[in-house]
């Protein structure tokens, strides 16, 4: 397939390629419907499919959708592995599995929002609820601002965000904005107060497809941070870890570490791939947030805000409504070819440097 066949309009469209990828490859895929329909009526669900051996110790995981709109891209990432026949001859090759897990948050997804019907942030949700949870007093203070009572915002919210900007700092302003907050159901990165249900459906097919394991590696692609068309390589794992020292021999040293603030990400909790990886915890794992730029982080938060804005008011009218749903759907899906090449020759380099790793881990017998 060229790249323009492997991207979708809609999630509608984007879960039938997936499937029928899977058909042609005879994979069965196991799905978890969501219990809402989707924007066009649709069935919502988790898809899950596995390639290789049932009884694997060593296994690639390939997520997407995690961020619901960010899952233009990653489908189309799982569409165009699934019909390389080279990828597929080196998975069959390695002895390795490969586990796709599409659309972690489908309702997103199809509802041209980041964040689950619970509108909450998904990757900031995998954490201990029984504990006290963290406080984000910078984002408490800038709720009013970043999401005020009319929209298109004035000038004057626009000039008190900029005095913010610059009392803040940009890295400041990033992590107060985006590190997750519980103070706002109605804002912007909310933590949720108790699992999802999307956290719940992924930790059922990360418990079947991954306890069993020795080696489980996680790829999990998002869009919205850093230059238009480059994927970022992210390690988000503790610092000084055997986890990225094998991430940057794997894919490496342009692998950047949030921890260290070497990232376009800043530093995060409650992410879907360490708390998922809770039910299954192999011996040994290597997780890589795959990242691709899109437009300048201004154009993504205030599409951000201006979307957020729309969900506590839902009675605008039709034309403000698409308006607010494209430029949401632009911020993190560029529909362009150049960016979809872009995007699919290095998502297939990072994904074959992911099998090899685990080839080699397997022939060291571990």
């Amino acid at each position: 397939m060229n790249s323009a066949a492997c991207f979708s309009q809609t999630y509608a469209q984007a879960r039938q390629k997936f499937l029928s990828a899977c058909a042609d490859r005879a994979l069965p895929v196991e799905s978890h419907r969501h219990p809402l329909p989707g924007a066009e009526g649709e069935e919502l669900a988790i898809d899950v499919a596995r390639s290789g051996q049932l009884d694997a110790e060593h296994v690639l995981l390939i997520s997407s959708g995690c961020h619901g709109v960010e899952g233009f891209c990653g489908s189309a990432v799982q569409v165009a592995l699934l019909h390389d026949e080279v990828f597929q001859r080196q998975v069959n090759d390695s002895g390795c599995a490969v586990v796709y897990l599409h659309a972690a948050n489908p309702y997103g997804f199809s509802w041209l929002r980041r964040w689950t019907h619970e509108n909450v942030d998904l990757n900031r949700n995998f954490r201990d609820f029984s504990q006290a949870r963290m406080h984000n007093p910078d984002y408490a203070a800038l709720h009013s601002l970043m999401i005020p009572d009319r929209w298109p915002a004035t000038l004057g919210n626009r000039l008190q965000l900029l005095s913010r900007v610059a009392k803040f700092g940009r890295k400041r302003l990033q992590k107060a904005v985006s590190s997750g907050q519980h103070s706002h159901p109605d804002g912007l990165f909310y933590t949720g107060i108790s699992p999802t249900w999307s956290n719940q459906a992924v930790r059922n097919a990360v418990r079947q497809h991954a306890r069993h394991c020795q080696h489980l590696v996680w790829i999990d692609i998002h869009t919205g941070l850093g230059p238009k068309g480059h994927g970022e390589r992210i390690y988000s794992g503790p610092a000084n870890s055997p986890m990225l020292e094998r991430a940057r021999q794997w894919w490496g040293e342009g692998v950047r570490s949030s921890q260290e603030g070497q990232s376009v990400s800043v530093p995060l909790s409650g992410l879907m791939v360490y708390g998922a990886m809770d039910e299954c915890t192999p011996p040994a794992t290597t997780a890589l947030t795959l990242e691709f730029g899109t437009l300048p982080g201004t154009q993504v938060l205030d599409a951000l805000r201006a979307e957020q804005w729309l969900h506590n008011n839902p009675l605008v009218g039709e034309p403000q409504r698409q308006q607010i749903k494209q430029q949401l759907r632009d911020a993190f899906y560029v529909d362009e070819p150049q960016w979809k090449d872009d995007v699919l020759r290095q998502a297939r380099e990072v994904a074959q440097q992911a099998v090899a790793g685990l080839s080699q881990e397997k022939a060291k017998g571990r």
